[in-house]
Formats: structure tokens, C-alpha cells, sequence
């Protein structure tokens, strides 16, 4: 379609970040055998292709097939890089090694999570706003945790969420039945409420035209956009929920990259407690992507309409669909929250935002609108005009770089494509060459304004 750039940097077999990829490059085929008498999940019908991340993958093992001599960089799935502070690994290794002791062997543990690890999250945390460690319930993740939120409040509620957003909040309500069908005219469920969240509105929903909802999912920093809700917007977000009697489910997984003086949990706000359930995670905070380890703070103050605490119900579901968190995880997370662990990692967070401001400089020096990188490890850039599973394409056909297109996150992403921070210096400076190289050699393409998504 377009002409393929020159670039000897790229003829090296060596990719520059690879990783294990799951995703099966074939078309899964239906059965032609013998069928149960099982009618398959009717809600699981009615999502839209595959999960986000999964299908990037898949098409970065395409791209591998075409060129096997790529030199491919991903700045795509939102995966950690760097290597775990040494204190930190140390601390699982030695757990893991005790295991063989009589002394150090350990079995089951709460459901809900090691006791200390609780209360020191709760202290590193929430010690100015007064969170209890008996209400923070440790996991294995946030995305875990928010199906498990799902499964708690039941197909019954209705649902909003900013858009663009992580997509396993709209996902999720599609597979527990809340999000109706799909309209193909708009790109949406017809029962979620989508609140538009861009560049026009400084990434806030207007929340005077805001139908009301039971759940509210607000991700701050925002995964895609990388904007950092203000106090102000948090306030008016709190006000909304107790005026209406909803419940903010409050996404805080980036807050460690917070720079400004935006608040890094919803309880912050005065009266949050009760209208708010706060998730977040080890995986972008200490590089436990793989090790799998998050945390969600339901406060005893929250309540259902009838009067009975929310709490009591999410650590029913914890106890019935969770065994806890790994004892190896949970020892490597007490580290992370020592002065040395803690002292290691803000570290790791000040290199990957040392990237994210090579990358927002390629794109300003470009002329190109690109969003976040200061908040947060992500950079959102706008391509005005464009389809951004096209742009995805073209970059990726011309400079071996994997991204995302930020349609996967929503109508409001159409235009944009998100930009993951997290790689090693001299790919992140690799890549920006090879970006700016690319689009300052077709920019009557990226200034295209046709082909609207």
C-alpha cells in the first residue's frame, strides 16, 4: 500500500524486546464432532472480538512470520522491563527457598491476604486518610479484582465508564450480562454509559449531561490517555456519586507516576469512603507484571441500598473464588513497601518517566498532539483523520514497532494510538528514531484527513 522506508537498523534477527506470546496465529475453528446438549454463554456472544492485548499479540507473531529478521520493539502491551530491584527478588527467593525447611514451610493463607502485607499497604498508602488494614483484601492483581467486583455487584446494575478506558471494564460487564447488545453504528453496548473523556473536556466527563448509573469504573492515572484526574475533578466525581447513590469503582494502578499534585487515591476526597471501592497493583508500581500481585481497599463505610455493607459481600466472593494471593508474591510485596525496597523502586518509575518525555518530545518535534507521559507511563497521540488500527498497521509495517490502536479502548480512541514507556533506554531512543524517520517521510499520510474510523 505504501512504500516500504530503508532502514538498516532494522535488518538484525534480534528482536529488541522479546517476550512469550500466547496468542495462536490460526483461526480457531468450530467443532465438527459430537455436541453437548450445552447452549454456550449468551453474554460471551456478544463481545467483539478477541480481548485487546491478546489480538496485539497475535498480530506481532503475524508480523514475525512476515519479516523473521525484524528487529521488532514493542511499545504496545503495557509490560514492565526492568529487573526487580535485587532486595525485592532476594526476599521471594528466600521465602521460596524456606519452603523446603520444616522451619519456613507455610500452606494455605487468608484469603484476604498476609496480615502484615495488609497493614503495610494500608500505612504506605492510607495513613492519611485513614483506610484500615481489614479493609484492604490482597490479590493477584487488579484485573482479577474487577471481575470479582463484577461477580459481587451482579448483572442487575448499570455501568459507566470513561471512554476511551481499560478495556476489561467494558468486557468484563459484557460476560456478567450488564451491557446489553452491540451497536455497530456507534461502537458501543447499548446499556453502558460511555463518558466521553478527551482532549476537549481536559479528559473529565461533563457530569451535568452524565445519565446516572449504579457503577462508576474511573481510572486516574487514565490507562490509555495517561491523564491525572485534578482534586477538583475528583471532587465534583464524589458529589456525583452521593448525589445520585453510586458506587465509583477507582482504578489507582498508575498512581506511583503521579508527578503533579493530583490525589493518588480516591479517598482523598472527603466522602469518598462511602460511595468508593479503590483497586491497584504491584504489576506497574514494582515490575510484578509477571509475579502477579494487587490490592483492593473496600471501606467499611460503604453500603447497598438496604443498608448491608459491601465489604461483608466482596469478602464472600474473595473466599469463595480466591485461595489468596502466592506467599512468594506477598513476601516480595512487603519488600517493595520497606524504606529500601520502596526507595529502589521509586527509581525504576523515574527511569520509565525519562522515556515517556523522549517519546512526548519525538511527537511535539513532529507536530504531532500527543497526551499524558507525565503522569503516567503511557502516551496517547492524536492522528487526526485517521483509523487508529490503520495507523497501528502502517507503523508497524514500516518500522517493526508494535503500539496500540486506541480504538481497542473505546470510540474515543479512534484517532489515537497509546505508546507504552516501559523499555530499555536505547529502545526507547531506537524507537523515536525510527517514528520520526517514518513520519516526516509520509506526512501528507499522517496529516491525512480522510478515512475517519
Amino acid at each position: 500500500m505504501y512504500k516500504l522506508l530503508a532502514c538498516c537498523s532494522m535488518a538484525s534477527g534480534i528482536s529488541l524486546q522479546p517476550k512469550m506470546v500466547q496468542a495462536s496465529l490460526g483461526v480457531q475453528k468450530q467443532g465438527n464432532g459430537h455436541c453437548t446438549n450445552v447452549p454456550r454463554n449468551v453474554n460471551l456472544e456478544k463481545l467483539q472480538n478477541n480481548y485487546l492485548f491478546p489480538e496485539i499479540s497475535k498480530r506481532e507473531l503475524q508480523h514475525l512470520d512476515k519479516y523473521p529478521n525484524a528487529k521488532v520493539i514493542s511499545l504496545g502491551i503495557g509490560d514492565t522491563t526492568e529487573p526487580i530491584p535485587e532486595k525485592i527478588s532476594l526476599s521471594m527467593a528466600n521465602y521460596a527457598r524456606a519452603l523446603s525447611t520444616a522451619e519456613g514451610y507455610r500452606g494455605y493463607g487468608a484469603e484476604q491476604g498476609n496480615q502484615a502485607l495488609r497493614k503495610a499497604i494500608a500505612e504506605t498508602f492510607y495513613k492519611n486518610v485513614l483506610i484500615r488494614d481489614k479493609e484492604v483484601f490482597v490479590s493477584d492483581g487488579s484485573q482479577c479484582d474487577i471481575s470479582r467486583l463484577q461477580l459481587c455487584l451482579g448483572s442487575k446494575v448499570t455501568i459507566a465508564v470513561q471512554d476511551p478506558s481499560f478495556p476489561a471494564y467494558i468486557d468484563s460487564s459484557v460476560i456478567i450480562g450488564q451491557a446489553g447488545d452491540f451497536q455497530d453504528k456507534t461502537g458501543k453496548y447499548q446499556n453502558i454509559v460511555y463518558m466521553q473523556c478527551g482532549p476537549e473536556n481536559n479528559f473529565f466527563p461533563d457530569l451535568t449531561t452524565t445519565p446516572r448509573t449504579d457503577v462508576i469504573f474511573f481510572c486516574s492515572p487514565n490507562n490509555p490517555t495517561g491523564h491525572a484526574a485534578t482534586r477538583k475533578q475528583l471532587q465534583q466525581l464524589v458529589e456525583f456519586a452521593r448525589d445520585n447513590g453510586s458506587i465509583i469503582i477507582f482504578d489507582s494502578a498508575y498512581a506511583a507516576y503521579i508527578t503533579d499534585n493530583s490525589p493518588k487515591s480516591i479517598f482523598e476526597i472527603p466522602g469518598a469512603k462511602e460511595v468508593a471501592i479503590e483497586i491497584s497493583s504491584f504489576s506497574k508500581f514494582a515490575g510484578f507484571t509477571g509475579v502477579r500481585l494487587g490490592w483492593t481497599v473496600v471501606p467499611e463505610e460503604l453500603l447497598f441500598s438496604s443498608g448491608f455493607p459491601v465489604i461483608n459481600d466482596f469478602n464472600r466472593i474473595v473466599c469463595t473464588c480466591f485461595n489468596g494471593a502466592s506467599n512468594i508474591s506477598q513476601a516480595g510485596g512487603l519488600a517493595c513497601l520497606s524504606s529500601e525496597g520502596f526507595q529502589a523502586i521509586c527509581s525504576v518509575i523515574d527511569y520509565y518517566k525519562e522515556n515517556t518525555k523522549i517519546l512526548v518530545n519525538t511527537f511535539a518535534s513532529l507536530g504531532l498532539k500527543a497526551y499524558g507521559g507525565v503522569n503516567a507511563p503511557y502516551v496517547w497521540v492524536h492522528f487526526p483523520g485517521l483509523k487508529s488500527w490503520n495507523v497501528f498497521a502502517e507503523i508497524l509495517e514500516k518500522t517493526h514497532i508494535i503500539t496500540v490502536p486506541g480504538s481497542g479502548f473505546g470510540p474515543g480512541g479512534a484517532e489515537y494510538i497509546r505508546i507504552s514507556a516501559f523499555g530499555q533506554r536505547e529502545r526507547i531512543i531506537e524507537a523515536s528514531w525510527r517514528l520520526e524517520k517514518l513520519i516526516s517521510n509520509e506526512k501528507a499520510l499522517f496529516n491525512s484527513v480522510e478515512n475517519k474510523e
